[in-house]
């Protein structure tokens, strides 16, 4: 029987830069919310139990989809920031057991990635995430509009999600990083303040985040290619 996993969505958030007239996470594409694309690319691999969300307490649109009524779907109310979301879903898995968090606004995740994800975490001592590594010349700016330098992209990598870890181990990173006034971008980067080092496993670079208003036909498009594929 295949091992399974909880996974946390945190879904709480405005997406502010889609400057759209709700959450990007409810914005539909295909006739499906991107939440909804998402949470099913996650149920529908065998290794994923039951899948933990995270929406806003005003949230009014949840109620609306059918997700709700899945008795694998657990609803838990979100925070301002990703971390207080977060936490309300660790909150609903065993210290022990593994947690995969998702970001809701992917929903072109492949199931070839879960798969390599899952067996990484699982090898490693401190979990795992997917990642992309950088294609492109990497800059830094000066500050001002200009190119201060070139970076060597060599050991530069894109963070995606899922990201894996022992859902105790997770929940202790997070209160530390955040209590001592740590960055915390990604639930990564919580552990690496802690002195941990999650693996780096090589994911697809069409695991897109939709955050920008033109993300979400390149979306739709990817998610079309994968249903011709399919077919």
């Amino acid at each position: 029987m295949t091992q399974q996993f909880t996974a946390v969505v945190p879904a709480a958030g405005v997406g502010s830069r889609m400057a759209a007239d709700r959450p990007k996470q409810y914005l539909s594409i295909a006739g499906k919310t991107i939440l909804e694309h998402t949470v099913n690319r996650l149920l529908s691999h065998p290794a994923i139990a039951r899948v933990v969300i995270a929406i806003s307490a005003t949230d009014p649109y949840f109620s609306t989809l059918a997700l709700g009524d899945d008795p694998r779907v657990t609803v838990v109310d979100g925070g301002a920031e990703r971390a207080d979301s977060v936490f309300a879903g660790l909150a609903q898995v065993a210290e022990d057991d593994w947690v995969l968090v998702h970001d809701a606004a992917r929903p072109c995740l492949r199931h070839s990635d879960l798969d390599a994800l899952i067996a990484g975490a699982l090898r490693s001592d401190c979990g795992a995430i997917l990642a992309a590594p950088v294609r492109d010349t990497m800059k830094r700016g000066n500050g001002a509009q200009g190119i201060a330098t070139t970076v060597d992209r060599a050991d530069l990598w894109h963070a995606l999600t899922p990201q894996m870890f022992k859902a105790g181990a997770l929940r202790s990173a997070l209160e530390t990083a955040l209590r001592q006034g740590a960055t915390v971008t990604d639930e990564a980067s919580a552990l690496e303040y802690c002195g941990q080092t999650p693996a780096l496993v090589k994911g697809r670079a069409d695991n897109i985040k939709v955050t920008q208003p033109e993300d979400l036909a390149l979306a739709e498009f990817y998610l079309q290619q994968w249903g011709k594929e399919q077919a």
